[in-house]
């Protein structure tokens, strides 16, 4: 064995010796990966001029409003089209065209209008009537009537029809309607284009569908921006309450960490049967009702999710899903019942812990504000980069030109280009560039991700490093808590950024760098979706798992390296080969211990956000009677139920990721602690008297069961 021994600890490192000098986190230490910290500063300046550049050519007006032909914003006060807010096509028909799929715009003059046509007109009727100062709002400003009909029409001054027309994202689409299945407009199935030929109603619905492809999409962010605006002050309510839930469950934690383990698990398991009765019960209510035996496939993907919700299968899924993680969760308790009890036993330790440092559990708002500080400079920046190209302008004409599609000055046009392309008119097309910065653009955006997820990164280890400094203060104090420092988390905080900002620099660098490429990989994915080569969805299937593993690993490797710094203050490579080869050291605990607890962690997670998600469910669709009528009318309902139960979860996760690092702290400190000390006189052990007879217990199960693996 003693061979063996040696063997195993050759391969992971040697052991740690006892030494007496040795209290815990380490005051005496210098700054570490010097050559990250100064990188992340230079990129962090960089970052702030690529902010200042996308501000300074950046417009989001170019996002919220519609422009015109002339590249005008339509509806934006301080313009001469302030009281212009709507869109309107010449010939929306056009937009048909492959041009737009191609450039992005519609090859038919444009103009802001103060209201959509609510009649149908051709110019050559209204000239002489009594509508034609109707007509003439949908003509280019500044029109004068005195040209005859063709030259009107050919330079493009005036439409040749105006069609009864609503309103949709602030732009005018013929207003169709199906009477018995047939599409009409008003109450017509055909109509006059203005050149004496009359058309299908289905041409008008094409181009209509090309003029603005994301139409749907964005008339259903206006629906959902609007359940927000009624419902955000119920969604609050909901997240305080997961709040208040996850505070009361930490406390009681504190002091009936056993109890309030067992009423956890039993509350999850009744949480996910009554799901599961739930589903049986609407899955039985349908039966027999029209409609309701519609498979999913069939329906396809909905907008309105509550269609969803009137078939079947949509209920047979969600028992099948439930079911499955009910039994699941059975069948591991089952076989995790005596490590659970070991488990437990770190809990209460680190509950001890989490009292003796109590603002630690409000350090996660400090992680929170910093986060959104973060997402919200990318967001700004990638809002600014985004449109802060200039107005293209493009040559257009109904008839052929050699010309065609090429860039014009609107301001110059009719002098060099008349020649080729005598009815050619300058039209705004899109917002791009040909300068150094315009192709640099994509460059900006992909630095402004990746700046990103560095800060983010980096902010998240901060806090890991932090907390694990002061839970480690508490673990190797010989006399809990008279051996403590004052401010145990203020210290480590201070200790993390005095010294080891590079490190971790150096850890989140890494690690942005896996999902920047994680995030390109998707980006291929989604353009090579279309593509028929199964090599290259095989290749791109394999490459995605992989990083994801990767990822995921780094994370872990991460996680451990930080709490290495946080005691001894090394750097990151050594704290990450120490902590990996301790744990490999210790693999049999790591699976008895560790894992368990991050387990029982994720039930409570579990049983948060599905107490607050029922509530929701219940709440917003108007079935308790109590206040039934107080819940506001919705759209979509299932809008406040999703913020509510992805913000519960964040704000559970915020909660117990503090247990969550002090339980790996305080594991990585009792694998430590077995290492250097015996339990002697001469070496005694640093960890608790309750802890010290649970896990030595265990571990000695583990290492028997090690032992019997290794003959």
């Amino acid at each position: 064995m003693g061979k063996d021994s040696q063997h195993y600890y050759g391969k992971h490192g040697t052991p740690q010796k006892y030494d007496p000098t040795f209290k815990g986190p380490i005051y005496n230490r210098g700054c570490t990966d010097i050559i990250c910290c100064v990188l992340l500063f230079l990129a962090i300046v960089g970052y702030v001029a690529v902010g200042i550049i996308a501000w300074t050519h950046g417009d989001p007006r170019k996002v919220i409003y519609p422009t015109d032909s002339r590249g005008e914003f339509c509806g934006q006060k301080g313009t001469k089209n302030a009281d212009k807010p709507f869109l309107f096509y010449f010939n929306i028909v056009k937009c048909a065209s492959p041009l737009v799929l191609l450039e992005f715009h519609c090859p038919t003059p444009q103009i802001c209008v103060k209201q959509c046509p609510d009649r149908y007109l051709t110019f050559l009727s209204a000239r002489n009537s009594r509508d034609f100062d109707y007509y003439k709002q949908f003509c280019v400003p500044g029109f004068k009537n005195n040209k005859g009909v063709a030259e009107v029409l050919r330079d493009g001054e005036c439409p040749a029809v105006i069609i009864p027309s609503k309103p949709l994202a602030q732009r005018c689409f013929p207003a169709i309607h199906a009477s018995k299945g047939v599409l009409m407009v008003g109450n017509e199935t055909t109509y006059e284009d203005g050149h004496g030929t009359r058309k299908n109603v289905t041409d008008l619905v094409e181009g209509a569908k090309k003029a603005n492809k994301v139409l749907e999409a964005r008339q259903l962010a206006m629906q959902i921006f609007e359940d927000y605006t009624v419902s955000w002050y119920w969604i609050v309510i909901g997240l305080v309450i997961a709040m208040l839930l996850s505070l009361m469950f930490i406390v009681l934690l504190r002091f009936l960490a056993g109890v309030m383990v067992w009423v956890m698990i039993v509350m999850v398991i009744l949480v996910l049967g009554y799901g599961i009765f739930h589903c049986y019960a609407e899955y039985s209510r349908l039966r027999g009702e029209a409609g309701s035996d519609v498979s999913l496939v069939d329906l396809g993907f909905q907008t309105d999710l509550r269609v969803y919700l009137h078939l079947r299968q949509t209920w047979m899924a969600f028992m099948i899903i439930l079911s499955i993680l009910e039994v699941v969760i059975i069948l591991l308790l089952i076989f995790l019942r005596k490590r659970i009890l070991i488990a437990i036993a770190l809990i209460k330790e680190a509950s001890r812990a989490v009292g003796h440092v109590m603002c630690s559990m409000l350090y996660p708002l400090v992680t929170f504000f910093l986060l959104c500080l973060c997402i919200a400079y990318w967001a700004s920046t990638s809002v600014f980069l985004s449109t802060s190209n200039v107005a293209v302008y493009k040559i257009v004409d109904d008839t052929p030109c050699p010309l065609l599609g090429k860039t014009c000055n609107p301001e110059t046009f009719p002098l060099n280009e008349s020649r080729q392309c005598p009815n050619g008119r300058c039209q705004f097309a899109f917002y791009g560039g040909e300068s150094t910065y315009h192709r640099a653009l994509l460059g900006l955006q992909i630095f402004n991700a990746f700046m990103f997820f560095w800060l983010a990164n980096f902010v998240l280890a901060l806090g890991q490093v932090t907390l694990a400094g002061a839970f480690a203060s508490y673990y190797w104090a010989m006399r809990k808590p008279d051996d403590m420092p004052a401010f145990p988390l203020f210290s480590a905080f201070g200790r993390a950024l005095r010294y080891h900002t590079g490190s971790l620099a150096f850890g989140s660098l890494i690690l942005a760098i896996v999902q920047i490429i994680r995030v390109m990989l998707e980006y291929l994915d989604q353009r090579l979706k279309a593509a028929q080569n199964k090599f290259a969805k095989f290749l791109m299937v394999c490459l995605k798992c992989c990083f994801w593993c990767l990822e995921k690993f780094i994370k872990f490797l991460n996680r451990n390296a930080y709490i290495m710094i946080a005691i001894y203050g090394t750097n990151f490579c050594t704290s990450a080969r120490n902590a990996f080869f301790l744990l490999m050291r210790n693999i049999i605990r790591v699976a008895v211990l560790d894992k368990v607890t991050d387990f029982l962690f994720l039930l409570g997670k579990l049983l948060i956000v599905g107490s607050v998600g029922i509530l929701a469910f219940f709440f917003f669709t108007h079935r308790i009677r109590i206040v039934q009528d107080t819940a506001p009318p919705l759209n979509y309902y299932w809008v406040p139920i999703l913020t509510v139960i992805i913000g519960s979860y964040l704000i559970a996760h915020g909660f117990f990721s503090v247990y969550g690092m002090c339980v790996d702290t305080l594991f990585l400190c009792f694998c430590e602690d077995l290492e250097r000390n015996d339990g002697s006189q001469e070496r005694p052990y640093f960890m608790s008297p309750e802890l010290k007879d649970i896990l030595l217990k265990g571990s000695s199960q583990a290492g028997k069961q090690e032992e019997v693996e290794e003959e």
